[in-house]
């Protein structure tokens, strides 16, 4: 049976046939609808981890347990499960363990767009990179075969093309493996030093095995046609030189660490003239030169961004395909992401704007507060990042300036790693104020659920942790919890909370819009032109759902979900709930 599939589907239809049975992951785009497509598989005890350290260190323990395990992150989230990572690389597995990866080139959804080969070899762990979705699947179930083979955790990378692109798969029956024994080997998986020296010889002793492996592997493919060229290349950018270069000869990179040797070096022998093309940084490319080998690389091809057939046509031959020009950049209408109609953070930017609040703020769809008409948030690093970093406001410039600094961060995102900097917050007496934007779901990434939610993966009911009984048990005595959309109320409360001297919570509640189990839509809202002085107050939200249209304000209805937030902004009563 053959199936149009996503690159993600791919990934996790790999893991079904390759007799998985555990996998975990924490939510972030372009890898998000892995785990997704996972959890309709009966056979496979799925979850969303609380963050990706934790979904790692989940399959590591399944792993030395007897259980082929699949766990996936985008490229950041690597970050966070990079202890993990590195720990487990000497000691290595039982059960077959991998680790899709999704990597950003772009930053379409991510704060930068590093390369993950850079962890499979800082890991000492090989690294697999499909070209396509039948490649996603072949590959993922390729590389539970060599974790075990090789006793060692085994990267899959992709990109977002790959990811989100789909091609046909060839489907397979799921392989009958049987959860092995328990691997209850200490002088193996106990990395004190005495244990981790030891391992350090095997690790660099499977590395070298690994090397002769890739030599013979069919993942790395020659295909010589015309000698003049040559191109090695791998994951979606093979696709693109394909296209570019039909004559050429091409090696196709799959194990794209520890690279082939004497296979590149045979390659670029027999070719006249050879690029390297691979996207984002030049980890070949580098390496190949320092073997002596020329290679043209990077002196034309872009390291920062995506490539395309395009990019490559012109570092090549400095020439474009020819194309009718629409002048799109000038003739169609800017469209920056913005908050959704009724969002729940809308209302929250909307009073730490008014107040003059500075705002330490983080990785979320409230993100988009930092932007115009809000302008209300200062700083976003990272993943949790808000409450440590509004702490340091308060170390560099006092206590009087935490009375005029929040930090915000999402429900889902304070599980992932804010609750760390909340304990530190109120163990160091500091006096910083924290919001938590509690929305109901982990929203930016596609509405999965969370330890606040309610419900698993499976959507079935799951302890709900409650954010205010949790701030109770840390020692924090001001918790303040309040409808995001009750303005005045919340105002109040950010005024009262920010000037005590010591650490508030406040959490502010409105389900997400588009949450799929709580409805909030309501019938659109309309103005009363003849009350209406067009004084553009209620533009300040930002809502794509009002707009100035030759000097009147007027409401889309197709648009508004009747949230009644910009009827509060109103001085003439002029915005009326609408009939259903």
């Amino acid at each position: 049976m053959k199936k149009l599939m996503l690159g993600n589907e791919a990934i996790a239809r790999g893991a079904y046939e390759a007799g998985a049975t555990v996998a975990t992951a924490y939510p972030g785009t372009p890898s998000t609808e892995i785990t997704e497509y996972v959890a309709k598989y009966d056979e496979i005890n799925t979850e969303w981890s609380v963050n990706e350290k934790v979904s790692l260190e989940i399959g590591i323990g399944s792993s030395i347990a007897g259980a082929r395990t699949l766990v996936s992150m985008k490229h950041v989230g690597l970050n966070v499960a990079a202890d993990a990572l590195m720990s487990v690389s000497y000691p290595g597995v039982n059960a077959g363990l991998v680790i899709a990866v999704a990597d950003d080139p772009g930053q379409h959804s991510s704060q930068n767009e590093q390369d993950t080969r850079y962890y499979g070899i800082f890991a000492k762990v090989p690294v697999l990179e499909p070209s396509d979705s039948q490649e996603c699947k072949d590959f993922v179930k390729e590389a539970f075969e060599i974790s075990e083979k090789f006793d060692t955790p085994v990267i899959v990378r992709i990109t977002t093309r790959i990811a989100h692109s789909q091609s046909i798969v060839e489907l397979e029956e799921r392989m009958d493996i049987k959860v092995k024994d328990y691997d209850q080997n200490p002088n193996k998986y106990i990395v004190a030093p005495a244990v981790a020296r030891k391992r350090r010889f095997v690790a660099e002793e499977r590395l070298s095995k690994l090397k002769e492996f890739a030599e013979e592997s069919t993942l790395n493919q020659i295909k010589y046609n015309d000698s003049k060229l040559g191109i090695i290349t791998n994951g979606i950018a093979y696709q693109y030189n394909k296209e570019v270069f039909p004559e050429a000869s091409f090696l196709k990179l799959g194990i794209t660490h520890p690279l082939a040797k004497n296979k590149i070096e045979e390659f670029i022998n027999k070719c006249k003239q050879v690029y390297v093309i691979e996207e984002l940084e030049p980890i070949f490319e580098e390496k190949i030169k320092s073997w002596g080998l020329e290679v043209i690389g990077k002196e034309v091809i872009p390291s920062i961004g995506e490539l395309s057939a395009e990019k490559i046509r012109k570092a090549i031959f400095n020439t474009n395909k020819e194309m009718i020009n629409l002048d799109l950049e000038n003739n169609l209408p800017k469209r920056p992401p913005v908050l959704c109609p009724g969002c729940h953070h809308r209302g929250v930017f909307y009073v730490l704007k008014k107040l003059k609040i500075h705002v330490s703020g983080d990785i979320g769809c409230y993100t988009l507060g930092a932007f115009p008409p809000l302008n209300a948030m200062d700083t976003s690093i990272c993943m949790g990042a808000s409450i440590g970093m509004a702490f340091g406001f308060e170390k560099a410039q006092g206590k009087d300036f935490a009375k005029k600094s929040v930090a915000v961060i999402g429900d889902s995102t304070f599980w992932h790693s804010g609750i760390t900097g909340l304990v530190d917050l109120v163990y160091n007496q500091g006096n910083t104020t924290v919001i938590i934007l509690d929305n109901s779901i982990t929203a930016m990434t596609g509405h999965q659920d969370n330890p606040s939610t309610g419900y698993d993966i499976k959507g079935n009911i799951a302890p709900q942790i409650n954010f205010e009984e949790l701030g109770k048990s840390i020692g924090i005595n001001r918790i303040q919890t309040v409808d995001a959309h009750n303005i005045d109320r919340l105002e109040e409360i950010v005024l009262k909370e920010t000037a005590a001297k010591e650490v508030s919570l406040i959490i502010t509640k409105r389900p997400c819009v588009l949450h799929k189990k709580i409805k909030t839509i309501k019938a659109p809202l309309t103005i009363n032109q003849d009350l209406c002085k067009a004084c553009k107050a209620c533009l300040d939200i930002g809502c794509p759902a009002i707009f100035l249209d030759d000097e009147q304000i007027k409401i889309n209805p197709a648009l508004c979900v009747g949230c009644g937030l910009c009827s509060k902004m109103c001085h003439f009563n002029a915005i009326k709930k609408g009939e259903i």
